[in-house]
């Protein structure tokens, strides 16, 4: 079997059941190698583990397998741990005789129920380590750890509960196993600190500091506790997984340490429950005895106070008696019923205790048996019984005299608010200053007031009959009653008497006042319509008046005629309305009335209508004026209006004429550019002329808006219009002279002849269907595919632009290959803005690129030839010599080194310089 074979056995056979640990055949013969690590930890904890007992019998072994060789020393380690003798040993130094040793060593292990599987004696005398370490591991588990059990569990469950139970306060430990969990040293030094805090400063100790803890614990373990030191913190810190044997082995020892200690601590807890049922006992029969003093006490103070049956005077003195009652009764007495329960359950219970914990009975002191206070509790409850029913008849009784006491304050509050202000009310001299209306109102108000007094009188027979009760009923607060009683009486007599005097002043006033009313009534009914007519007549007087015609300002002098004439039978009018008025003031100074204000039905007064009559008389003659100046102005802006469209009526048609000969004169194809040049600027020079016309029109378009004339009948054309054509004019002669001249450096530069300067020009205004001056793509297409059409009498106005898709099909017409790419190509040159369409000039400089005579680049090229003397290559020394000192530098110093076949040194490349040239700007 392999190393490795036999180690994965072995971590299989570790990590078996529990039960592995009693039952131990399998556990030697199937490892037959022990890993390095753990058999160092074995060792060293074996070997210590077997000295703390050998000590004891004045020996110890320095090497494991060596020293048990002989069973001697085995058979005393197993006397020493189990107080038993074993059969005497034999003394002889031969192998039979170390044999028989040691297997009455065995033998003994054996007796005690532990099978040895595949553990021989012949083993151990030869000194086979491993065996030797299984064997006291053996005696280990027997001796050491077998009879621990916590709770039923097995030897290796019980050590490891007894662990975790003993370290379950200490939160940075968690004891899981008898390998890792004892890795960082805590588990151990929590032991110690558990049993011994006083040994270990545990706060200190930090978890990831394992060989301080390990160090720390075996230190105080020997020093303290007489534990050996049996494992070594290095070794436990470098394994991966400490052995499981060794840790338990070292672990036990704590238990067996402490367990001393647990026994004392039981035997003390023992004690101390005795002591404490005696405590416990004594403190209830106290609770008792202070709790029967308690409450009895709380009787006798009570009873008096609920004896007292002396009545108090007031109303509110009694409730609070009551309220005192039912807060005993809700509030003093519930807690003391609960004491009273109490006391008999804590009496119950202490009786219990003491009999089941074999004690005495308890004997309260003299007075305070649970009899007593049951009796005591008797007497509370009959003293309170009669109370509540005398407290609430002594209530009633004043409920019944409080009820009528404040019925009286009510109704006699009630009738004092109602009557307060009457009096003066009755006597006030209102209606001497009232109208009539008033007057009415104020009998009606009077008749109302009168039936109110009498709905009162019940109310003050009532008052009367309370305040009799009360005095019958000996009412404590009596004599104030009656005052108050009496004073109302008095006051109620009084008011019928000036109740009385008022009615009559009323009706004395009203006659009076009906008569003046009437001729009020007549006065109103003809001066309201009289004043509405004057004020119509002031404000139409006054009125403001906008006209725009001579027709107009006649209607409103007519107008004004007739008004005049209804004057006179105004004033009549007037006359009789102020005699009305008259005749009222004599009524008034005959009955001498003392008249309240102003008539109520108008607030027109004839200071008023005479004031008004007299502005009107005032207003008619201004008009008059006003009319005559308005009719002047009007004949003014008539004259001004015919002026104006007098002029405007020729400049205008001359505008519209001007503006379509140029548009003639531009799309003609007969002549030359030059020819239409001279025309055009002919025409330049009779529209500049024209100018003093235009300038005296805007002057009396001045005249006409500071008279504010906003229309004009005589002419369709406003200043605007004419302004706007001016400049038109002006632009389009400007922008048409110079595309002739654009034109004529356009031909002039690509060597385009007239006739191909005409023809494009006819196919480009052919396609320019909308006139915009501007061919859209598709416009462009057609436009070149046509090269040629004859347009013949199409002579209306073009704007010299094309689509893209008429340029491509213009394009096509002329040979060319259409490819997306390529028409893309030729639009970025006609068209590089993106916008769509192409310019009369864009055309013109595109068709005179395509149909020059010959590409610039070869010219260059074919002169260089020349030059070069028919070379393909040219040397500096010839620019130099054919070319003008600047020219010739440019050129060297941009020409590339000539790299053909035929090259010689110095010579420069021609070629590709003149296509540079004009490679990228060819288009």
């Amino acid at each position: 079997m392999d190393h490795h074979h036999h180690q994965q056995q072995h971590h299989d056979h570790y990590d078996g059941g529990e039960n592995d640990y009693m039952h131990q055949e399998d556990d030697w013969d199937r490892d037959m190698l022990l890993d390095p690590a753990w058999e160092k930890q074995q060792r060293k904890t074996f070997t210590a583990w077997c000295n703390s007992h050998l000590r004891k019998a004045g020996t110890q072994i320095e090497n494991i397998e060596e020293d048990f060789r002989d069973g001697l020393k085995l058979m005393l380690l197993l006397e020493v741990i189990s107080g038993e003798r074993l059969a005497k040993p034999e003394r002889g130094k031969m192998r039979v005789h170390k044999i028989s040793n040691v297997n009455k060593a065995l033998d003994f292990i054996a007796s005690k129920g532990v099978k040895l599987v595949s553990i021989g004696a012949e083993e151990i005398v030869d000194g086979n380590a491993k065996m030797t370490l299984g064997m006291i591991w053996t005696i280990i588990l027997r001796f050491a750890i077998q009879d621990i059990s916590v709770e039923e569990t097995s030897a290796k469950e019980g050590l490891l509960l007894w662990c975790q139970r003993k370290t379950a306060p200490y939160k940075n430990v968690n004891i899981q196993n008898f390998h890792i969990s004892w890795k960082d040293g805590l588990g151990f030094c929590a032991l110690i600190h558990r049993h011994r805090p006083e040994l270990i400063d545990y706060g200190k100790l930090r978890k990831d500091d394992p060989m301080t803890n390990l160090n720390t614990a075996f230190d105080v373990a020997e020093k303290y506790l007489d534990i050996p030191k049996m494992l070594d913190a290095e070794d436990i810190v470098s394994t991966l997984r400490p052995d499981e044997k060794a840790i338990m082995t070292y672990v036990s020892c704590y238990y067996h340490a402490f367990s001393g200690k647990q026994k004392a601590e039981t035997a003390a807890n023992r004690i101390c429950k005795v002591l404490a049922v005696n405590q416990e006992n004594e403190q209830l029969m106290e609770d008792y005895e202070k709790l029967a003093s308690d409450l009895l006490e709380w009787i006798r103070r009570t009873i008096p106070w609920l004896e007292n049956r002396v009545p108090e005077n007031t109303m509110q003195a009694m409730q609070q008696m009551l309220e005192d009652f039912r807060d005993y009764r809700r509030l003093h007495k519930p807690p003391k019923v609960q004491e009273k329960c109490q006391l008999e359950i804590n009496f119950n219970t202490l009786q219990t205790k003491l009999r089941l914990s074999n004690r005495p009975a308890f004997m309260p002191s003299e007075g305070k048996m649970v009899s007593d206070i049951s009796s005591a509790w008797g007497s509370l409850e009959g003293a309170e019984k009669g109370y509540e029913e005398w407290l609430l008849n002594e209530i009633r009784r004043l409920e019944r005299l409080d009820h009528l006491a404040e019925k009286f304050r009510q109704k006699a509050a009630i009738h004092e608010a109602w009557t307060d202000g009457k009096e003066e009310m009755l006597q006030q001299k209102d209606y001497e200053t009232a109208s009539l209306s008033d007057i009415k109102a104020l009998l009606k108000k009077h008749e109302a007031f009168e039936s109110d007094l009498a709905a009162h009188q019940d109310r003050v027979e009532q008052i009367a009959a309370i305040a009799q009760e009360l005095n019958e009923l000996e009412y404590y607060d009596s004599p104030s009653v009656n005052a108050r009683c009496q004073q109302i009486c008095d006051q109620w007599d009084s008011l019928g008497v000036l109740t009385q005097k008022r009615s009559e002043a009323l009706q004395r006033t009203e006659k009076l006042l009906e008569t003046i009313d009437q001729l009020y009534l007549e006065f109103a009914k003809r001066a309201a319509p009289f004043n509405n007519w004057m004020e119509g007549a002031m404000e139409d007087l006054q009125d403001t008046f906008i006209v725009h015609t001579i027709e107009e300002i006649q209607g409103l002098s007519t107008a004004h005629e007739q008004f005049k004439a209804t004057l006179p039978e105004a004033d009549k009018e007037r006359q009789a309305i102020l005699g009305i008025h008259n005749e009222i003031a004599k009524i008034v100074q005959t009955y001498h009335v003392n008249m309240a204000g102003t008539n109520p039905y108008t607030t027109i007064n004839p200071q008023e209508i005479n004031a008004k009559w007299d502005k009107v008389r005032q207003l008619v003659p201004q008009r008059d004026q006003a009319l005559i100046e308005e009719h002047a102005r009007q004949q003014n802006n008539e004259r001004l209006r015919r002026q104006f469209a007098n002029q405007a009526n020729v400049i205008g048609p001359w505008i519209q004429t001007k503006m379509e000969e140029i548009g003639r004169i531009s799309i003609e194809m007969h002549g030359t550019l030059e020819g239409h040049l001279t025309h055009l600027r002919q025409y330049e020079k009779s529209i500049v002329n024209y100018k003093p016309k235009i300038d005296q029109l805007e002057g009396d378009h001045q005249l006409i808006q500071e008279a504010l004339i906003f229309d004009n009948k005589h002419t369709n054309y406003t200043m605007e219009h004419i302004r706007v054509g001016w400049e038109q004019l002006l632009t389009t002669i400007a922008r048409t002279i110079n595309e002739i001249e654009n034109q004529i450096l356009t031909r002039d530069a690509k060597g385009i002849s007239q006739d191909q300067m005409n023809e494009f020009r006819a196919s480009f205004n052919h396609f320019d269907r909308d006139h915009s001056g501007k061919l859209g793509a598709e416009e462009f297409k057609a436009c070149l595919i046509s090269l040629g059409f004859d347009i013949g009498n199409d002579a209306q106005k073009r704007t010299g632009m094309m689509d893209a898709e008429d340029f491509r099909a213009c394009l096509i017409s002329m040979g060319y290959n259409m490819g997306e790419a390529e028409f893309a190509r030729i639009m970025s040159i006609v068209d590089p803005n993106r916008l769509g369409v192409i310019t009369f000039q864009a055309f013109i400089d595109f068709m005179s690129h395509e149909t020059a005579d010959t590409d610039t680049a070869d010219q260059v090229m074919t002169s260089f030839k020349v030059l070069a003397g028919d070379k393909n290559y040219i040397l500096v020394d010839e620019l130099r010599r054919e070319l003008p000192p600047d020219q010739a530098e440019y050129c060297i110093a941009r020409m590339t080194p000539y790299t053909g076949p035929d090259a010689v040194p110095g010579a420069l490349d021609y070629m590709s310089f003149s296509t540079a040239l004009y490679g990228e700007s060819d288009l």
